[in-house]
């Protein structure tokens, strides 16, 4: 919290969600005490007429969060694809919030646009449309370059949203502390990083030259990659709240009619949709993090249109591995390779059983192996998932959160392609190949390498580095020990055999 002046908006929030009937869910879910959940409601009475009435046409929770703003839908929107914290029930009643929202008039996009760009729009485009596409943070139009006429995407950030946005930031943290305060079993979702997290998301996605940046990188990565499109930039008529790329023109993704009408094979698209993500996720380790329907086309050759930049997600090198290895165990059902790897990199504590937790995780993926897709219900899957990972104590992985949310919406759009895909199958030569090169001997091999060589460059420093040793040991104290000095020397030793050993390796 930033400022007692914050509270009102609170107050306003916890109006909205009485008025609308989002307060009952949200206590429900929280797992309240009956006794705190009666008073939340009595002491809510006072501060009704400062609630939001919101579109009545729209489920309770979704119906608070458009009535409350832009940062709130786009709050919304996150939560709507991690089940793992709101449930299974309300992110499917949070994908609302996905749809198209009420655009902005076309001149006052205009007028946006002159500002940032200093030159009226006249002279940059000879055709400017009303918005075709709106969302919480901007909105986009189609237009023709004037010079070129080459058909450009012109997307343009909503008025004063960077305000709203950060009013609305810390009454989301003060909501986060009350949260933990009043349910300790939502203290292992860590609701304060997941906060964290999403004012770090949407601050990136409020400066559009940083989405400008991500889609030229995004590009870059998958160049060679067979089946995908990345519209270009145009950075001479881009800047902090104005955006121009390429126009590209397809069947959105979830027009399965239509993509089935134009002769496309859904169940090709479907596995190409899945081998993607992972190659980026895998072999990048810089991915496209918001790819729901509406950012997904599918142009007349069958390639994937990739839009909006906003939100990319990264991951390191180790995480990569950790990754790999548990997709790897899952797909091979070998449970107690995949209970080791959450072991060694910290994801469950050390004090858990984990034979037990191996056996949890049996639990969970050996009935859905080699089964129909159309015979699963991924709710209740992840339902079991979420138990077996509550029990067991594990907390929200932050530097997951966008791999883990993108994984489930791409299945998701993957699925309604080919409602019989099996992940597995689409998923195994990704991450066999990943696995081949990056975890097995020729790996080791290379990361030895690796060290050797940066080991090699210490050769050259070696005079100074053997001078400031000595000058240290000068200033040894009659009484320190025999080990600390007899270290020093054992140190220096391993130093220059290991030099002497890399640069022979290099050299022969």
């Amino acid at each position: 919290m930033r400022g007692p002046h914050k509270i009102f908006r609170l107050i306003r929030t916890g109006a909205t969600f009485q008025r609308t009937g989002a307060m009952t869910i949200a206590l429900n879910f929280l797992d309240i005490h009956p006794n705190l959940r009666f008073l939340a409601r009595f002491l809510g009475i006072p501060f009704l007429p400062f609630g939001l009435k919101g579109n009545k046409d729209l489920p309770p929770v979704a119906r608070a969060l458009t009535a409350l703003g832009p940062a709130y839908i786009k709050f919304g929107q996150t939560l709507s694809t991690r089940p793992d914290i709101v449930g299974v029930e309300l992110a499917a009643e949070l994908q609302v919030l996905l749809d198209g929202l009420p655009p902005f008039p076309r001149k006052i996009a205009i007028k946006s646009i002159e500002s940032e760009l200093g030159v009226k729009v006249d002279e940059i485009f000879s055709d400017f449309s009303e918005p075709i596409a709106a969302a919480s943070i901007a909105q986009v139009h189609k237009a023709i370059l004037r010079d070129s006429g080459k058909p450009v995407a012109v997307k343009v950030l909503r008025p004063k949203v960077e305000r709203a946005f950060q009013r609305d930031v810390d009454a989301f943290y003060l909501a986060a502390w009350l949260i933990k305060s009043l349910s300790p079993a939502s203290r292992r979702l860590r609701p304060h990083a997941v906060v964290e997290h999403f004012e770090g998301v949407v601050l990136r996605e409020l400066d559009l030259r940083l989405e400008a940046s991500a889609a030229d990188e995004f590009a870059s990565t998958t160049k060679e990659d067979e089946g995908i499109i990345v519209p270009k930039i145009h950075w001479e008529f881009s800047s902090k709240h104005v955006l121009t790329m390429d126009w590209a023109e397809g069947i959105n993704i979830n027009d399965i009619e239509e993509l089935r009408n134009a002769g496309h094979d859904l169940e090709s698209l479907s596995t190409r949709l899945i081998q993607l993500f992972l190659q980026q996720a895998l072999r990048d380790g810089f991915f496209h993090a918001d790819q729901h329907p509406g950012n997904l086309k599918v142009n007349e050759l069958g390639e994937i249109i990739t839009l909006d930049f906003g939100i990319m997600g990264r991951i390191n090198t180790y995480t990569r591995r950790v990754y790999a290895e548990i997709l790897y165990g899952f797909i091979n059902q070998d449970y107690h390779r995949v209970a080791e790897v959450h072991f060694e990199a910290g994801y469950v504590p050390p004090d858990q059983d984990l034979d037990d937790f191996a056996q949890a995780l049996r639990s969970v993926t050996e009935p859905i192996l080699g089964m129909d897709a159309s015979h699963i219900s991924m709710g209740r899957l992840l339902s079991h998932l979420f138990e077996v990972t509550e029990r067991f104590g594990m907390e929200t992985r932050t530097e997951l959160i966008l791999l883990q949310r993108t994984m489930v919406v791409i299945e998701g759009v993957a699925r309604s392609l080919n409602p019989k895909l099996n992940m597995w199958d689409a998923s195994k030569p990704v991450v066999e190949d990943y696995i081949r090169k990056h975890v097995g001997p020729v790996a080791v091999f290379k990361d030895t390498m690796k060290t050797i060589k940066i080991l090699s460059n210490v050769p050259p420093q070696l005079p100074e580095l053997l001078n400031k040793i000595s000058n240290n040991l000068e200033s040894v104290e009659p009484n320190s020990s025999f080990f600390e000095t007899k270290s020093v020397f054992v140190g220096i030793l391993i130093g220059i055999l290991a030099s002497i050993l890399g640069v022979y390796i290099l050299t022969n």
